[in-house]
């Protein structure tokens, strides 16, 4: 189920299902850097919200935009959280983690009630894995033993680094960059990477977005995740 939407962007249409009151869960990357500012707008006018950021990055940026924020603790549950994505494949389904906060990314989003996505068409995909790459979430004592269990799988698997030295999460983790093709089975694959002992997460969301917003010259597309009972 599709709608267009003209003369709008993105961020503007994802604020249009934010409520007065709400707890919002704070993405990570562009497009949600993107969100958080157009938030921080209403905030000066008065919208009253609060943020549970899914990055350092992004809590710095909400500060700066005046956006009141919560520790994941302090809440039960969060009303909605808007982020980004890699790829997205036409059940909705999504590769995350090219930003290496994939792991409190999905926790954030399994603990709302909605997760929306905001893209550009280039994200879009026939099948997830089409653009080669899966990030996964490693304790960096496990990692060499990460890496030969996918190799087994048929996943190379490389430590992502920068400047010749591992790039660290928020938690203090490594990220694994696996070599992928066509995923049949997004969730499946999911599970059975989790197994490995030393995994914390797979940037595969699989059955988790209610909504995809893409955005693109002509304006936006809103793309709704149709349950199987419809």
């Amino acid at each position: 189920m599709d709608r267009r939407v003209k003369d709008s962007t993105a961020a503007d249409v994802a604020l249009e299902h934010v409520e007065d009151g709400f707890v919002l869960g704070l993405g990570t990357g562009r497009a949600a850097s993107a969100f958080v500012r157009a938030l921080g707008e209403r905030v000066a006018d008065g919208l009253r919200v609060r943020g549970v950021p899914t990055s350092q990055a992004t809590a710095e940026l909400a500060g700066e935009c005046g956006i009141p924020l919560l520790e994941l603790a302090e809440v039960e549950r969060l009303d909605l959280t808007v982020d980004g994505a890699d790829e997205v494949d036409p059940h909705l389904d999504l590769i995350k983690g090219y930003g290496a906060a994939l792991v409190r990314e999905k926790i954030v989003a399994s603990a709302s009630n909605r997760l929306i996505i905001l893209v550009g068409p280039e994200k879009l995909v026939d099948t997830l894995g089409q653009r080669g790459r899966l990030p996964v979430e490693v304790v960096p004592f496990a990692a060499a033993v990460c890496q030969r269990r996918f190799a087994e799988m048929g996943i190379p698997a490389v430590v992502r680094d920068e400047g010749g030295s591992p790039v660290l999460t928020d938690n203090g983790n490594f990220v694994l960059d696996c070599q992928v093709h066509a995923i049949d089975d997004p969730a499946a694959l999911d599970r059975e990477l989790c197994c490995t002992p030393g995994v914390l997460g797979t940037g595969i969301f699989a059955h988790m977005a209610d909504a995809v917003i893409v955005e693109d010259r002509h304006g936006v597309r809103v793309m709704q995740r149709v349950s199987p009972s419809s």
